[in-house]
């Protein structure tokens, strides 16, 4: 596979997110980490701080490339790209009920296919929702997010 797309918020980042766009790597020439804005969400992180945390945890990864999605769909995104395919991380049955009629839709409106590769179970449990409420409440998340993402939960007022 020539080029994939990892699309997500990442607010933030945690080691579900990075074992899966690892796999990514593994399986297409380039991944296109493509970061979004919900307007139903609440953010922690600006998507500036967004793309960087991931840029900084995958700079080792010279296949890896991070870009804001834009206000679009993530079908136009993968054509206008020319991506292969979406590549999304299950952790259950619930994710895949969620996300098929999406995989559906994109591969209708666009020919962009969606691969889905089982979430490891070491992190299976965790969301970036989990994350933040955890240390919201003081709780430690450093064995959950990668080196970028818990420097920045350190700083005051994180």
């Amino acid at each position: 596979m020539r080029r994939a797309v990892c699309p997500g918020s990442f607010d933030p980042l945690h080691l579900g997110h990075v074992e899966v766009i690892a796999r990514a790597a593994r399986l297409a020439d380039e991944v296109l980490v493509a970061v979004s804005v919900n307007p139903a969400k609440n953010y922690r992180f600006s998507m500036h701080e967004r793309i960087e945390m991931i840029e900084t945890t995958f700079a080792s990864e010279p296949g890896v490339r991070v870009l804001p999605l834009g206000a679009g769909l993530i079908a136009e995104f993968c054509r206008e790209v020319e991506a292969d395919a979406l590549i999304k991380g299950l952790r259950s049955g619930a994710d895949l009920e969620y996300e098929a009629p999406m995989a559906t839709m994109n591969r209708h409106l666009t020919g962009v296919e969606t691969l889905f590769v089982p979430a490891d179970p070491r992190y299976g449990h965790l969301s970036s929702s989990l994350v933040k409420e955890v240390h919201s409440h003081g709780g430690d998340v450093t064995a959950f997010v990668p080196l970028a993402v818990a420097e920045r939960l350190a700083e005051p007022g994180r």
